[in-house]
């Protein structure tokens, strides 16, 4: 079976945004310009094709990113002419906050990104958090400022807000024709060419001159577009200071380069609820955002020899894939979605995992369409799909070719930032319950299911209430489970703030053979890194989230093969704070000296004895209390401001800027997730019912001493 589509014509994107700023209804159009549906469908009819799972309908929100694969010919090139044919694979993200663990690990498998902003509101919280994720991962964006139809669309206001509070290099590609109801279509800034979107669903694009009342501001936007573009190309900025300029399409080769490189940031605009401007947005993906072969490489570790590797996208190299997403199916049992880098893969083939070091046999490969599935007998490089058959892979394993193993870089998870104790209903439920979390915690890495040691109580723990309510209510549909919920607990964390040493020995004479292990460690707050300095770190230095390793043992007073067991006994210490039994974060932990016996010593000894000396330890170095701090923004009439922002104080908030939008005040302010359980109900009765808000995670702080003081006496 050869390839249907070559590299070069192949486009990975992601639609990312903030909460209701319009992706599942611009992917819904993508879908029905693309043929890939014949209907579109509306968020607020609750039938669209990407949001397909019930809770997402009832909500009107993306819950779960959905997958699709769909063709599209650019509306400037012979529509008949098949070489012009490029082959999208969409995955269509959600925006609220809870669920930003799919945008993280979407990013970490697309080659580019439509990021869609609200013509009213512009960048939000989460498209802030959202680009931070698209700046790490280095992922090509176009911007797209949708719902200009909308009472109080401002484009410029919109843009500015990308300049101001997302990237300086975000450059207008177009200008709106009329704005709210009198919005008709858009001026291309390249082609200097009117476009206007006709018939039932829009479907006609037709090319027009540019109206008389738009064109001195064409022409002014128009020449800082291009002055943009050549400053990335020396020979072309050369050529245009001695007054030639480029032509279209050299402008649009260099603009893609520097999209490509992360240098420009292209901003289209239009209304897809209105069908306006979505088919240019296609257009700009095939032009300016990158293929698999227009990436760099990606790279990984060899993971026998843990020397670097890279592998290009290209069929002929070996095979190796990333797993990035877990999903449940009632059909056709558990689905792994991959998106393969090099190599080709066969159905019923073996692939191996670097991190079971066990092969596993791939049974079926579907291309999927939201929830709907194609099956195909073999994938390539570039391709998105999911594999049925696979146990042993979980989230963030890499599969390659046994022959030619690569480990490729895992995806880090944010840490939850609240739990609630659950019980099942009755003793049927209670086989069925444990069966059900640990699907879901497969299925979601920001999903953690513990059991409080002291009381047996079963422990879920998430990223914020509405993901916690939507996994209770997948138990509830999913596996047939009723589940008695607590309330909603803060997920505190310790610290330590000083330095101090301790020893720990576990020594044990029962007769016979005994138990000795014998550590002695430093620790001290874990410092924060730049990645040129991560890069740098010594061999003996091992660092994962929130914890650092150094071996400093030398001449063998404790033999190599105890080493692991020491690390993981640190580790388990630190899992049962010396404050209030809660987990110990940010710490560096240096195992310098030690002993061992030539019988007794075993793995046991040495975990335990670590495990000891850290708790020792951390009580010797002032060890602190830390709470999540969340980023709130509201949006509220004038009138209620000083009640809001009142009322934000007395939470412990601390209020960071307020600014205008149309009609509103946003005000914004950072505050512990403690004080913030049932806000809502409260802000709509300071506002009659006439204000919003949105939340996100943005740090731990130290918790006052007065507040510490409440929550040790509360778990004791």
């Amino acid at each position: 079976m050869e390839r249907d589509y070559p590299l070069e014509k192949v486009r990975n994107f992601g639609i990312i945004a903030h909460i209701d700023a319009g992706k599942t209804t611009t992917t819904e159009r993508v879908l029905y310009y693309t043929g890939r549906s014949h209907k579109i469908g509306e968020v607020h009819e609750g039938d669209t094709v990407m949001d397909w799972m019930e809770q997402e309908r009832e909500r009107g929100i993306t819950i779960t990113s959905a997958a699709t694969t769909c063709f599209w010919t650019p509306t400037h090139a012979d529509q008949n002419d098949k070489s012009k044919k490029h082959r999208f694979n969409i995955i269509d993200t959600p925006g609220h906050i809870d669920f930003t663990v799919e945008v993280k690990r979407s990013l970490r498998v697309l080659d580019g990104a439509v990021v869609v902003f609200d013509g009213v509101a512009g960048v939000e919280p989460q498209s802030e958090t959202n680009w931070r994720y698209a700046d790490e991962a280095k992922v090509p964006r176009v911007c797209f400022i949708n719902k200009l139809d909308r009472i109080g669309a401002s484009f410029e206001r919109s843009y500015a807000t990308i300049l101001d509070r997302l990237n300086k290099n975000a450059v207008r590609m177009q200008i709106p024709i009329g704005l709210e109801e009198k919005f008709e279509g858009v001026v291309d800034l390249l082609t200097m060419k009117a476009y206007y979107f006709e018939g039932e669903m829009g479907n006609e694009v037709k090319q027009d001159e540019i109206p008389e009342d738009l064109k001195a501001d064409a022409e002014k936007y128009r020449h800082e577009l291009v002055e943009k573009i050549v400053e990335t190309d020396d020979m072309l900025m050369t050529e245009y200071l001695e007054g030639m300029v480029p032509h279209v399409e050299t402008l649009k080769k260099t603009l893609r380069k520097a999209v490509i490189e992360n240098i420009i940031f292209p901003v289209f605009t239009g209304s897809a609820l209105k069908n306006k401007g979505v088919q240019l947005i296609l257009d700009a993906v095939v032009d300016y955002l990158p293929s698999p072969t227009d990436i760099p490489a990606i790279s990984g570790i060899n993971p026998e020899t843990e020397e670097p590797m890279v592998r290009h996208a290209s069929d002929a190299e070996p095979f190796s894939a990333l797993a990035f997403k877990v999903a449940s199916d009632p059909f056709v049992g558990q689905l792994i979605f991959f998106r393969v880098y090099s190599g080709t893969l066969s159905a019923g083939s073996y692939v191996y995992n670097p991190r079971t070091r066990n092969k596993e046999r791939i049974g079926r490969i579907l291309r999927l369409h939201a929830n709907d599935r194609e099956e195909v007998k073999k994938v390539f490089a570039g391709e998105i799909a999911a594999a049925v058959g696979l146990r042993d892979t979980i989230t963030s394993d890499t599969l390659c070719d046994e022959a030619n193993p690569i480990e490729l870089n895992r995806i880090i998870f944010p840490e939850p930032v609240i739990s609630l104790r659950i019980e099942p209903k009755t003793k049927a439920d209670q086989e069925k319950m444990g069966l059900a979390l640990n699907r879901l915690a497969q299925e979601d890495p920001t999903f953690k299911v513990s059991t409080d040691q002291e009381t047996g109580e079963t422990i879920i723990a998430g990223m914020g209430e509405l993901h916690l309510e939507i996994i209770v209510e997948r138990m509830k549909r999913e596996f047939t489970v009723e589940a008695n919920v607590g309330k909603p607990q803060v997920a505190y964390r310790e610290t330590i703030t000083g330095e101090s040493e301790a020893e720990g020995k576990y020594i044990k004479q029962s007769g016979g053979r005994g138990n000795y292990g014998h550590v002695r460690i430093r620790i001290k707050p874990m410092q924060a890194l730049s990645k040129e300095e991560l890069e740098d770190l010594p061999k003996n230095t091992k660092r994962s989230a929130g914890f650092e390793f150094i071996n400093s043992i030398r001449g063998g007073v404790i033999p190599q093969e105890f080493i692991p067991a020491c690390e993981k006994g640190f580790k388990e210490g630190l899992d049962r704070g010396v404050v209030a039994g809660f987990k110990i974060v940010n710490i560096s932990v240096d195992l310098w000296d030690g002993s061992y016996h030539e019988v007794d010593s075993n793995e046991m000894a040495f975990k335990i004895a670590a495990s000891m000396a850290v708790q020792d330890a951390c009580r010797r170095a002032n060890p602190v209390l830390l709470e999540p701090m969340m980023k709130v923004e509201v949006v509220v009439p004038e009138k209620f401001m000083g009640d809001i922002t009142g009322n934000l104080s007395s939470k412990r908030g601390l209020i960071e800027s307020m600014e205008d939008r149309g009609m509103n005040k946003v005000i914004r302010a950072v505050v512990p997730l403690s004080e913030m359980f049932g806000y809502m109900t409260g802000l709509r009765s300071m506002t009659e019912g006439r204000a919003s808000f949105n939340m996100e995670f943005v740090r731990y702080d130290i918790v006052p001493n007065n507040v510490a003081e409440t929550i040790i006496a509360a778990r004791k």
